[in-house]
């Protein structure tokens, strides 16, 4: 197939487009490199059926043109990571609300199935394990914490408006804090920044009282089930959980990167206030259900936490050592 990945070159996207190589297809990648890099596509760089374009979403012409050549479009491109919400709102939310909306038309107008990553933020402060159908509790708008998950949920309702008033097939992914090499901890993802940590033999530092818990996602397994729900016709048109139902604290995620990895780093325990800045709000729990992507594709996680921290800490070390 000819399967165009938007943000191609972040962290996830790379993954999914040596997956789709591999399995022969022709991939175009459009990416602006603002949280991706051209590195994460080293491997492939050279391959016959890749198209690169270094180029925003938001360029409509670009956007038109490519969808067209293409039967697929899988949608990764958003401005993504706590860090980045908080310091940079507005290429938040301009990036993910018109990106999408760009996207969208141009595979309506060109009738191309489309794949968009959502995220398990769009259930706000709704703590007990999330089904799809979970009810959203979001704080208020003064906090801007909120604006990516409010953003993510206005690309799901476009995408469904899109689906339902002109029969356009969609799949809405919602990825659980999804792990692994290539992973950054620049805007705040926690797995790598502990892993750094703790390979530097700096502090280790949890936001908040730790006590917050999280489920983590290979990467692998992320891209396993983007590519299933592709491959199922009767996906089209929903939204599904994709990650891990083991929980674990922050504080426990801290601990075991360092029992793991053999570091000496001490924890240190940071207030929100500190790290972010006042009002800072989080989620205690955030939990998935993934029974909705089991029973339709037998997608299920294959990937241990101790196999993420190691896949993590060695992509790490070979980065140092290049």
């Amino acid at each position: 197939m000819r399967i165009l990945v938007t943000g191609g070159a972040g962290f996830i996207g790379s993954h999914l487009v040596e997956r789709l190589l591999e399995r022969g297809d022709e991939v175009w990648v459009v990416d602006d490199l603002s949280t991706g890099f051209l590195s994460n596509l080293d491997a492939v760089r050279t391959h016959p059926g890749l198209h690169l374009h270094v180029d925003s979403i938001m360029s409509w012409p670009l956007m038109n043109v490519t969808v067209a050549r293409v039967d697929q479009v899988v949608h990764l491109a958003a401005a993504v990571g706590v860090r980045k919400v908080i310091d940079k709102p507005v290429e938040t939310i301009t990036t993910n609300v018109r990106g999408t909306e760009i996207v969208l038309d141009c595979c309506d107008r060109h009738a191309k199935p489309l794949f968009v990553a959502s995220t398990s933020e769009i259930y706000g402060k709704a703590g007990e394990k999330l089904h799809e159908e979970k009810d959203r509790i979001m704080g208020s708008t003064t906090h801007r914490r909120w604006a990516y998950a409010c953003t993510k949920a206005l690309d799901e309702f476009l995408a469904l408006a899109y689906h339902h008033e002109r029969g356009l097939p969609v799949i809405l992914g919602r990825f659980f804090n999804t792990v692994g090499p290539r992973q950054t901890g620049e805007w705040g993802m926690v797995l790598p920044n502990f892993v750094g940590q703790a390979l530097r033999g700096e502090p280790i530092q949890v936001y908040g009282d730790g006590a917050q818990s999280r489920c983590f996602c290979m990467v692998h397994d992320t891209v396993r089930a983007v590519m299933a729900l592709l491959a199922n016709d009767e996906a089209w048109g929903q939204p599904f959980n994709i990650g891990s139902e083991d929980e674990i604290t922050i504080l426990g995620l801290a601990e075991k990167v360092k029992e793991r990895l053999g570091s000496r780093s001490p924890i240190e325990v940071i207030p929100y206030d500190v790290a972010y800045g006042e009002g800072f709000e989080d989620m205690e729990r955030r939990q998935p259900d993934t029974a909705k992507i089991r029973s339709l594709t037998g997608w299920r996680t294959e990937h241990t936490l101790d196999q993420m921290i190691d896949a993590t800490a060695a992509h790490m070390r070979s980065a140092a050592r290049a």
